[in-house]
Order: structure tokens, then C-alpha cells, then sequence
């Protein structure tokens, strides 16, 4: 089930409170996040507001320890990751044809832009892995981070 954070602000005219400002999601393109853009989606529906789609990403592993490796590829890379948001986007515009969809792919980690980006929204939308050990982390650094530092409310969504 989803679970939504919300803070009580001291401006009731703050973050998170206007009716034109956007709703933000976080995609994984590497993991099956249909929940979650289902819910940003029916959320920006229900609401008339437009949804912002972010995505980090950084360089393979490779690129860090081989001497062989082309810095030159990234912007290849770049545009292979945001075709890859298109793909993942794609369904769920075609489900909601009346949501304006807008797209922010960069090259880091992704609360780098939530967290910025929850000052003018309404809603931010995330996803959480399923852990099943009783022991350990059950928040990644991402959920962590935004729900720490986000100023509009968080709704966390297991992926499925």
C-alpha cells in the first residue's frame, strides 16, 4: 500500500499547496515501477496539474576503472537513458492523454533533483525496492534522502 508524508508547514501557503503547481515522480527505469507511475499518473489526473518525470543516472562502473573507456559516450549515453524514460512513460500517456508530461534526465543522483524539485510541487512520488529480510535498511538512499528533505508531501510506492 502507499504511504504518504506529509508535514505540517508553518506557511499554509508554502510548498505543496498551490492547485497549479506539478506533481514530481522519481522513475527507475531498471525496475518494474508500473505502481508508481500509476499512482503520479491518476494523482496528476485527479488533480488537472502537469507531472514531472526525473530520472538520475550515472556511468557504468567501467567507466571508472578502465583506461580504455571513451568519456566521449556520454552523451550516447545520455540519449539511450532518456529513450528508455520515453519507453516507460509512453503507456501511461497514451492512459491519460490529458496530463502534460515533462521529462528531466541527468547524470547523477536522482535526490539531487526531488528534493529541489518538491519546492514547487504538490506531490512527490517515489519508489521503495521490496525487502524481505527482517533485518537491515528497508529505505534506499533516494527514498531516504527525499523523505527526509522534500517539502511538499512524499507518497512511497513498493515497486512491484
Amino acid at each position: 500500500t502507499p504511504v504518504v508524508l506529509v508535514r505540517t508547514a508553518d506557511d499554509p501557503d508554502g510548498p505543496g499547496t498551490g492547485t497549479a503547481r506539478e506533481i514530481v515522480v522519481g522513475v527507475d527505469i531498471h525496475e518494474a515501477c508500473d505502481r508508481v507511475l500509476a499512482f503520479a499518473f491518476e494523482e496528476a489526473d485527479r488533480r488537472a496539474c502537469p507531472l514531472r518525470a526525473v530520472h538520475g543516472w550515472k556511468l557504468p562502473p567501467a567507466y571508472t576503472y578502465a583506461p580504455f573507456a571513451d568519456p566521449d559516450n556520454e552523451p550516447d549515453i545520455a540519449r539511450s537513458v532518456t529513450h528508455l524514460l520515453d519507453d516507460a512513460l509512453l503507456p501511461w500517456q497514451h492512459k491519460f492523454p490529458d496530463v502534460a508530461v515533462n521529462q528531466t534526465v541527468f547524470r547523477g543522483p536522482a535526490a539531487e533533483r526531488l528534493v529541489p524539485a518538491s519546492q514547487g510541487a504538490q506531490l512527490v512520488v517515489i519508489g521503495r525496492h521490496l525487502r524481505r529480510s527482517p533485518l537491515g535498511v528497508h529505505l534506499g538512499s533516494i527514498a531516504h534522502a527525499v523523505l527526509h528533505h522534500a517539502a511538499a508531501p512524499v507518497a512511497v510506492i513498493a515497486h512491484d
